[in-house]
């Protein structure tokens, strides 16, 4: 059986726990509290070097990093990634995008407020939503035309985005001005097999 060494409040752990959900993949879950340097220990550093969770080990021994990539890896040949060339790319466009112009700002300013670390970093704060309404706007603009992100349908691109934008009001973001996007979420929400970020 698949390992998933996860932390529940991760947005990153929730994307491949969503998939394999909704894939029907049968997995383990293994809690690792980040706050607490439980992804540093020698043993789980033998997994993963870089210490960072989601980390999936396979039925083999073997270990895949970076949520994303997880990601890719179990969808292939499943409908929530497209066999048509350009829409794959579209679909790692969107995750690189993810990755880069969303996730280090709402989920880390998110990370911040869960973890009282808000204080003394008002500057970096700001600058953080800025750059986190930019790339919330992006979306909005893509999504006024379109249900999914790619091809007409659910995929994994809209995974990825999901996972930290539907909880960004934790770190101080307002929605209000995207109503496209407000209604992806809830579309993103009602698909067979969805669980929230909470449940293990």
């Amino acid at each position: 059986m698949l390992r998933l060494y996860d932390f529940l409040e991760s947005g990153n752990g929730y994307k491949v726990r969503l998939l394999l959900t909704q894939l029907g993949i049968p997995f383990e879950r293994i809690e690792l509290d980040i706050t607490r340097g439980e992804s540093r220990t020698p043993d789980f550093l033998a997994r993963n070097p870089n210490g960072r969770i989601p980390t999936l080990e396979l039925e083999d021994g073997s270990t895949l990093a970076e949520s994303n990539a997880i990601q890719w890896y179990l969808a292939e040949g499943s409908e929530l990634l497209p066999a048509e060339r350009m829409e794959r790319a579209q679909v790692l466009q969107w995750m690189f995008f993810e990755q880069y112009s969303h996730e280090p700002y709402i989920a880390v300013v998110r990370f911040w407020a869960h973890n009282g670390q808000l204080e003394g970093r008002e500057a970096e704060v700001e600058e953080r939503r800025r750059r986190g309404y930019e790339a919330l706007f992006v979306m909005e603009q893509h999504l006024g035309t379109r249900d999914f992100f790619v091809g007409g349908r659910y995929s994994i691109a809209d995974i990825a985005l999901y996972a930290y934008t539907h909880v960004c009001d934790e770190g101080g973001f307002d929605l209000a001005g995207c109503p496209s996007v407000r209604s992806w979420l809830e579309r993103v929400a009602s698909q067979p097999g969805h669980i929230p970020i909470t449940q293990a």
